[in-house]
Parts: structure tokens; C-alpha cells; sequence
């Protein structure tokens, strides 16, 4: 059977549309239309109905969607009825973050090992979580069976443990150094840039909101 390629704009909407399924089911919703969907996920009708049509026959003409069965097959397609155990690499301010947060919105990803090169920290338990030194994370992450990593080391070692990981299986690296790392085709890096994005909402800021501002004077 061949499967449809989804194209990589609707896979990144499919963990919003499920998060906001998830919303609604909770609140007692039992049907929602394209319409309503398009007002809480703020994206607009067409491209939900197109990112929809990928998947088949969700939904019914003049009756919208079922939430819960929508729900539950979004709940598949992202793999959210089993839980997924991932890694940290670098267990600095951001790393410990992520560790008190932990994915606490979800029970069905956890970090369950991190990784660090501190000798004060490695051994250790930090927000429930075990830390182990870098000269274990290879044997670690192939006997946990771990095979998605959030990378947080400094910008200067990131392509270095990237290639270490490599060698344990890896499959996924969330990245979030400023680094763009170089690995073979078959590892997926997501690149998360805090200081990226926020540099581009300030351009947005500075630009777009006064262009519009003046704009909307001029046509008054």
C-alpha cells in the first residue's frame, strides 16, 4: 500500500490540531466544524480541510468533525497512545529547565536519562531524572533504547556529541545551540533558536507593526 507524503507545513499543524482536540474534548465538545477549529488553532479553514484531506474522510459535509474520533486518530498518527522516553545532553540552566518541566502537559514524553560532562552532577538524580557522565551516554542510550535526544551543550561541543550520538543510534536531535550541525541524511535535527526567534519578533515589532500603524493612519 503506498502512503500519501504529508507535506512538512501540515505535519508541524498535526501536534496543534491534537493539543486543541484535546481542549475541546475535556470541555464537552462532541463536533466541531473547520470554522471553529480555524478559530482556536488561529489557522485558517481552507488549510485545515486540506491538511485534513491528506488523512482520508475525517469529517462530514454539514456536520464538521467528531472531536473524540478526530482525537483519537490524531492520538495515532502522532504516536500518543504509547510513551515516548527521550535523553538530555547538557544539563546547564536550559537543561536543568527542561528538566523541571519535563513535559508535564503530556504523559506521553518523558525524559528519562540526562547526560552531563559536571563530575558535582553526574550520579546524581536532578527533578527525578538520572544523570549519567558523557563517557557513558553511548553504552546508556543503547541499553534504554533511547533514540531521540534534546541537545543542550555549549554551542562549541554540539558537533562533536552529535557525532557521538550518531554512533549510539540516534534518530531525532532536538537541537538547542545556535549551532547548525552537520549529520547524515537519515538523523532529523530539529534546530530550536531561542535567541532566533526572539531577535525576528522584535524585527516584526519594529517593522510590520509600524508599517501597518501608518498605513492605517494614512487610509483614516
Amino acid at each position: 500500500m503506498v502512503q500519501t507524503v504529508i507535506p512538512k507545513a501540515t505535519a508541524k499543524r498535526l501536534p496543534l490540531y491534537y493539543r486543541y482536540l484535546n481542549f475541546l474534548y475535556n470541555a464537552g465538545k462532541k463536533k466541531v466544524s473547520s470554522t471553529e477549529l480555524s478559530e482556536v488553532v488561529k489557522v485558517d479553514s481552507a488549510t485545515i480541510r486540506r491538511d485534513f484531506s491528506y488523512f482520508g474522510a475525517l469529517g462530514k459535509r454539514g456536520y464538521g468533525y467528531d472531536v473524540e474520533t478526530l482525537l483519537n486518530f490524531f492520538k495515532k498518527t502522532l504516536n500518543q497512545d504509547h510513551l515516548t522516553n527521550v535523553a538530555l545532553v547538557g544539563v546547564g540552566n536550559l537543561g536543568h529547565a527542561l528538566l523541571n518541566y519535563n513535559f508535564q502537559q503530556t504523559n506521553n514524553i518523558r525524559i528519562s536519562a540526562a547526560f552531563d560532562v559536571n563530575p558535582e552532577i553526574a550520579g546524581t538524580i536532578q527533578s527525578g531524572v538520572p544523570v549519567y557522565a558523557m563517557d557513558d551516554m553511548v553504552n546508556q542510550l543503547k541499553i534504554q533504547q533511547i533514540d531521540i535526544v534534546i541537545l543542550t551543550v555549549p554551542a562549541e561541543d554540539a558537533q562533536a556529541v552529535s557525532e557521538q550520538l550518531i554512533q549510539a543510534g540516534i534518530k531525532g536531535i532536538m537541537n538547542f545551540t545556535p549551532m547548525r550541525i552537520s549529520l547524515p541524511a537519515n538523523v532529523r535535527v530539529q534546530n530550536v533558536d531561542l535567541a532566533n526567534e526572539l531577535q525576528t519578533l522584535i524585527y516584526f515589532l519594529d517593522h510590520y507593526s509600524k508599517k501597518d500603524k501608518l498605513h492605517h493612519l494614512q487610509s483614516s
